[in-house]
């Protein structure tokens, strides 16, 4: 392998020392949501950094052997384990210089609404909340409860979660990295407890995932596309809920995108979730807009709760869980549904790598 094969990486490498000195810059270094931009791109290029290294040496190792070899028969013995080592260095370059979703760093926000099959639904979709929870507890993510609509038996009719990492991590192990693959329709099976004749219902609930806009200055919103309304809140909550107009809804012109928030107590406090729901719904669209142009393969974001749409099945009589993506089947659902979501999303994980590696090396 040459170094011409991997000319691609000269000005990542050079982005990569611009940023360094941009974030000791005491005027970035004071401004939070620039300095976790840069720091988002700046760990994304360190993968990159960190492979050319490992790959230059590698190449240099393997020249300086060649070139003893010819006066020096120890140097020939080595030289089959210097090439291999030079040919997974350059794999490994190959792999990290590969397009990579640029919001794997990033926290997200996911809605969870119910769909089918009425308070059965509901209580689904409360289940996939928990499952959510506990799984951003296993991976020591912190979870809030933005907004929620319960149903009579305890459900959801929907409910936001802020799902965020605690500190900066790399972009393989960003909250979006994990998460994005769970947009699409759920379908449950099993025996609804308004059931009384034991009979196995189907129902479901769907999931929208969106990366979240960590600093307002990166998405800039004009007031002037936004029409805002408040009304009363509905449904349980605090003394004040009730009684005053404190929730909010939000409609953003250009694209009609509506979003409400009710749960604060203040109306400036639902305003402002509300936009951050709003940011993070337009940079999925953006970068929806950008896949498309580029001719990517992106999974779209399920908007519609629909059965034919479905991407997983949750099996109560079989305790069975399936992602019809992937082709993953267990049978330990009630681990799955505890937090135990580790192996499912590996499966959608592997096989997007798959995917992603196949595109590149057919790249010219």
């Amino acid at each position: 392998m040459s170094a011409e094969d991997f000319s691609a990486v000269a000005p990542l490498l050079q982005e990569h020392a611009d940023i360094e000195r941009q974030m000791a810059d005491p005027a970035v270094a004071s401004d939070p949501g620039a300095l976790r931009r840069l720091g988002r791109r700046y760990a994304e290029l360190g993968r990159i950094v960190e492979a050319h290294r490992a790959w230059s040496a590698a190449a240099a190792d393997l020249a300086d052997a060649v070139e003893l070899a010819r006066d020096d028969a120890d140097f020939a013995a080595e030289l089959p384990a210097l090439r291999q080592a030079e040919q997974d260095a350059a794999a490994h370059l190959r792999e990290v210089l590969a397009p990579h979703d640029p919001d794997d760093a990033r926290d997200v926000i996911i809605e969870v609404k119910a769909g089918e099959g009425g308070e059965e639904s509901a209580l689904f979709a409360s289940d996939l909340a928990r499952m959510y929870t506990r799984y951003a507890e296993r991976m020591g993510w912190a979870v809030e409860v933005m907004d929620a609509t319960d149903s009579e038996l305890g459900g959801y009719k929907d409910v936001r979660l802020a799902i965020k990492a605690k500190g900066a991590v790399e972009p393989a192990d960003g909250v979006w990295a994990h998460l994005k693959y769970e947009a699409g329709v759920h379908r449950v099976q099993r025996v609804p407890v308004t059931e009384s004749q034991g009979r196995i219902h189907t129902s479901a609930a769907g999931v929208l995932v969106m990366p979240e806009v960590d600093d307002p200055g990166e998405l800039e919103i004009d007031p002037a596309d936004l029409r805002i309304d408040v009304f009363r809140s509905s449904g349980p909550g605090g003394q004040s809920v009730n009684t005053t107009d404190s929730a909010v809804r939000i409609t953003h012109l250009p694209t009609g995108i509506v979003v409400s928030m009710q749960n604060e107590k203040s109306q400036l406090q639902n305003k402002e979730a509300a936009l951050r729901v709003l940011r993070a719904r337009l940079l999925a669209e953006r970068a929806a807009a950008q896949a498309a142009e580029a001719a990517a393969t992106r999974r779209s974001q399920v908007r519609t709760v629909d059965r034919s749409e479905r991407i997983r099945t949750y099996n109560f009589p079989e305790n069975r869980i399936a992602d019809h993506r992937t082709g993953y089947k267990a049978y330990n659902l009630d681990a799955v549904l505890d937090g135990d979501l580790g192996p499912v999303i590996d499966s959608a994980i592997a096989m997007d790598e798959a995917e992603r590696l196949a595109a590149a090396g057919e790249q010219p």
